[in-house]
């Protein structure tokens, strides 16, 4: 299995909770607790369609050129598990500087890969037959837009690890509904607008389907032993018998921001659900050390991406599965589901 892959790397210094029960945020006793400490940035609903250009009777570049200009910043896919249907797609903006950008309107559009000839396979040089069907997807029919809700990543100060409280850019996560046809490649574009004239942005190709072993909702959640400590309980034994919410995430050795505040959400959740749901955190490496590979019920999940979140009802079925970052609002939705279930 590959190493784990995000992004950028920010790595986390965490410590346990009282409880003991999943690992959670602890504060600098030593800091200056009289410095005021920054304004969470604040979740606000999608824009409307009607801001963006239609993609009617566009290809994927003429929605591109509809745009003022090119977009100087970058926008970084936080996610690369996708199914045929609706799919939640989180990604954060950056501005040239490599800040992120937390109150940008924004919407994504896509456009199929065509299927290259049968039997090509690409040369280096971003050469090939692929690397060609690839590059055709912009004069292809666009579909969109697909406007993106921004949801904030804050958590109560009690429950704020000390590297979120010392990288406060970690602030947001956008994430439009793409629905997405069917199964197979497709390229995606972003409309921002920003000082009221529209920028535009390319994305890399996303695989639909690729990780059709990843455990989705509705199927039957895989049978894992997880560690004791610092949980209260091993995975297998709560299986088929309480909800369960299970966070792979490993924040000492993320590559993305949005490892911490996962850990951050996922402490917060735990505190307001008390015992109606088992919190486990599932460390990616083995012996935390990245250079012995993964743990072995990291490749049982089959998991190509970090963090991700699982929640699981009673009867052992995956009430719902959500990849790259989220806040309070998404994870309270999905510990809802598995306890309701």
């Amino acid at each position: 299995m590959p190493p784990m892959r995000a992004p950028r790397l920010a790595p986390a210094l965490l410590c346990l909770l009282a409880s003991g029960a999943i690992l959670a945020a602890c504060g600098d006793s030593e800091s200056d607790t009289t410095a005021a400490a920054p304004q969470p940035a604040e979740s606000r609903p999608a824009p409307s369609k009607a801001e963006f250009p239609s993609a009617k009777r566009r290809t994927l570049r003429q929605v591109l050129k509809a745009a003022d200009g090119r977009f100087e910043g970058k926008i970084s896919p936080l996610a690369e598990v996708f199914y045929p249907g609706v799919n939640r797609y989180p990604f954060e903006v950056l501005d040239s500087d490599q800040d992120q950008v937390v109150d940008a309107e924004v919407a994504l559009y896509f456009a199929r890969v065509p299927a290259p000839k049968s039997g090509a396979k690409s040369k280096s040089g971003n050469r090939g037959q692929i690397a060609k069907a690839q590059a055709q997807a912009l004069d292809q029919p666009a579909r969109g837009p697909f406007p993106a809700s921004i949801e904030s990543l804050a958590t109560k100060p009690a429950f704020q690890s000390k590297s979120m409280s010392e990288d406060p850019d970690a602030a947001v996560v956008y994430s439009p509904e793409l629905d997405l046809p069917k199964a197979g490649e497709w390229k995606l574009a972003a409309i921002l607008r920003e000082d009221g004239e529209l920028m535009g942005s390319t994305l890399p190709i996303i695989d639909v389907g690729q990780f059709k072993k990843v455990p989705k909702a509705g199927d039957k959640a895989p049978l894992i032993h997880t560690p004791t400590a610092p949980n209260k309980v091993d995975y297998a034994e709560a299986l088929s018998r309480e909800p369960i919410v299970l966070l792979f995430a490993t924040p000492e050795f993320c590559q993305s921001r949005v490892c911490g505040p996962a850990v951050d959400v996922a402490a917060q959740a735990q505190h307001e659900y008390g015992d109606e749901a088992a919190f486990i955190q599932m460390e990616i490496y083995k012996d935390n050390d990245p250079a012995q590979g993964v743990r072995p019920q990291v490749r049982k999940f089959h998991l190509p991406t970090e963090p991700f979140l699982f929640t699981i009802d009673r009867d052992g079925v995956v009430a719902d599965a959500v990849e790259g970052a989220f806040g309070l609002k998404l994870m309270h939705e999905a510990v809802d589901k598995a306890i309701a279930g």
